[in-house]
C-alpha cells in the first residue's frame, strides 16, 4: 500500500546520503580555508565600516532590501525525478502529506540562510537605530514565519504555468516584504507592520482560492528540483568527479568575437572546444564574471595596501580553481578520444586559455586599483597578478590536468 510518508523519508535519505558524500570532499578540500580567511578579511571590514556610520544612515531600507530578497526567493525542495510524472501523477491526490514535508524541510534549511543574514547585518541595526541584541531572536522569529508564509504562497504560485503570473508574484512579495520589513527595522508603529503582514496573508488565501482546480506541474517541478541538484553538482565537481552532474549550454552570440582570434588549424581543435565550452557550457563564464564583480568591489572599497594585494591573489585562485573542471568537461564523451591530436596539444590549449582569463582578471584588479589613483600598488598588484597566474597555471594545476 502506497505510504506518502514512507516515500518521503525514502527520498530524503537519498538526497542526504548523496550529498552528504559530496560535502565530505568540499569540506576537505583547501578551497574551504581560503573561503574563511576571505570571510575573516571581510568581517573585519565590515566592522570598521560600520564604527563610521552615522544616525542618518538608511541602514532600514538597506535591511530591508537584503532580507525581503531573501524572504522572496522560496524554492521548495521536492526530491521529485523524471520518473515520477508517470509512477506519482495517478497519485496526486494522496501527496498532500509528502509535498508539506517538503515545505518543512525547505522551511527549515532556508531559515539557516535566514539566520546568517540577520547575524550578519545585526551589527548595522545595533549601530544605527541603538537596537538591543537581544531583540535578535525576536527578529529571527518574525522572519521565519514571514519565510513560512512566503514559501506557501510560493507553492500555490507553482500550479500557475504562466510565467507572468511567477514573476508578477514575486515582485509583489518583494514589496510587500520591504515595506513590512522597513516597518519592523524603522521602529514605526505596530499597526503598520501588523497590516502589511496581513497584506500577505491576504495574498496567500487569493491564491489558494485560484489553484481549487488546478493540477500539479510536474513538469516544472520536476525541472526546477534537477536544476537546483545540478548546482550543487557543480560545486562537488570542483572537487570531485561527479557522473550525474548535466551539461547545459547556453548561445551567447555577443562573445563570437572570442573564437575569431583562434585559426582554424589541426593543432587549434583544442583551443576553440575549450574557447566555446567556456562561453557556453556550464557556468565557467558566470563564475568569472561573479568573482571578478566581487573581487573588484573588495579592493576598491579596501583601503590596506597589502591586503588588497592578498586579496586580489586569492580572488585569482579561487578563479583558476574553479575552472580547473573545465579541462575534464567532455571526459565522457567518447569522440573526443577520436581527435587525431596529440596530448600535448590539448594541454596547451587548456593552459593557455586559463593563463588568459587569470591574467585578464589580473587586469580589471589592477585597473580598479588604478582608478582610485594609486599607481604604484595599481603596478605592484598587476605584476603579482600576473606572476601568481602564470605560476598557478603552469605549475600548480599540472598535476590535477588528469585525462
Amino acid at each position: 500500500m502506497f505510504n506518502p510518508q514512507d516515500l518521503w523519508k525514502e527520498r530524503f535519505g537519498i538526497f542526504a546520503k548523496e550529498t552528504g558524500s559530496y560535502l565530505r570532499y568540499i569540506f576537505n578540500g583547501h578551497l574551504v580555508i581560503v573561503v574563511l580567511f576571505l570571510i575573516g578579511t571581510a568581517a573585519f571590514y565590515y566592522q570598521e565600516w560600520i564604527k563610521t556610520l552615522q544616525p542618518d544612515f538608511p541602514a532600514a531600507w538597506i535591511m530591508a532590501l537584503v532580507l525581503a530578497a531573501v524572504l522572496t526567493y522560496s524554492p521548495i525542495q521536492t526530491f521529485l525525478t523524471e520518473a515520477d510524472k508517470i509512477f506519482l501523477l495517478p497519485l496526486e491526490t494522496r501527496l498532500a502529506e509528502y509535498f508539506r514535508k517538503s515545505i518543512i524541510f525547505s522551511l527549515s534549511l532556508q531559515s539557516y540562510l535566514l539566520l546568517m543574514v540577520l547575524a550578519v547585518l545585526m551589527p548595522l541595526h545595533v549601530k544605527v537605530h541603538g537596537a538591543d541584541f537581544k531583540s535578535f531572536f525576536v527578529l529571527l522569529v518574525t522572519l521565519v514565519l514571514l519565510k513560512w508564509l512566503n514559501i506557501l504562497i510560493r507553492w500555490n504560485v507553482q500550479y500557475f504555468i504562466e510565467t507572468s503570473v511567477k514573476i508578477t508574484d514575486m515582485l509583489i512579495r518583494f514589496s510587500i516584504n520591504a515595506v513590512l520589513l522597513y516597518f519592523l527595522f524603522a521602529g514605526a508603529q505596530l499597526f503598520f507592520t501588523v497590516i502589511s503582514a496581513a497584506i500577505l496573508l491576504l495574498l496567500h488565501v487569493y491564491y489558494k482560492k485560484q489553484i481549487k482546480d488546478k493540477g500539479l506541474k510536474w513538469e516544472q517541478l520536476i525541472e526546477d528540483e534537477e536544476r537546483r541538484m545540478n548546482s550543487f553538482y557543480r560545486v562537488a565537481n570542483m572537487f570531485t568527479d561527479v557522473p550525474k552532474l548535466r551539461d547545459r549550454t547556453k548561445r551567447r552570440r555577443w562573445l563570437d568575437w572570442l573564437f575569431k582570434s583562434i585559426p582554424y588549424k589541426q593543432d587549434r581543435v583544442y583551443s576553440h572546444l575549450y574557447m566555446r565550452t567556456f562561453a557556453r557550457a556550464g557556468d565557467y563564464f558566470g563564475l568569472l564574471v561573479r568573482l571578478t564583480l566581487i573581487g573588484g568591489a573588495a579592493l576598491y572599497f579596501f583601503t590596506y595596501g597589502p591586503g588588497q594585494i592578498l586579496t586580489a591573489l586569492l580572488f585569482l585562485y579561487l578563479t583558476g580553481f574553479q575552472l580547473l573542471p573545465l579541462w575534464n568537461h567532455h571526459q565522457h564523451k567518447l569522440w573526443i578520444d577520436l581527435y587525431p591530436i596529440p596530448e600535448k596539444d590539448r594541454r596547451q590549449s587548456f593552459t593557455s586559455l586559463l593563463s588568459r582569463i587569470l591574467i585578464f582578471q589580473s587586469v580589471i584588479y589592477a585597473a580598479i586599483v588604478l582608478l582610485k589613483g594609486d599607481w604604484l600598488l595599481g603596478a605592484i598588484l598587476l605584476a603579482a597578478g600576473i606572476a601568481f597566474s602564470l605560476f598557478f597555471v603552469y605549475f600548480y594545476s599540472q598535476n590535477k590536468l588528469k585525462s
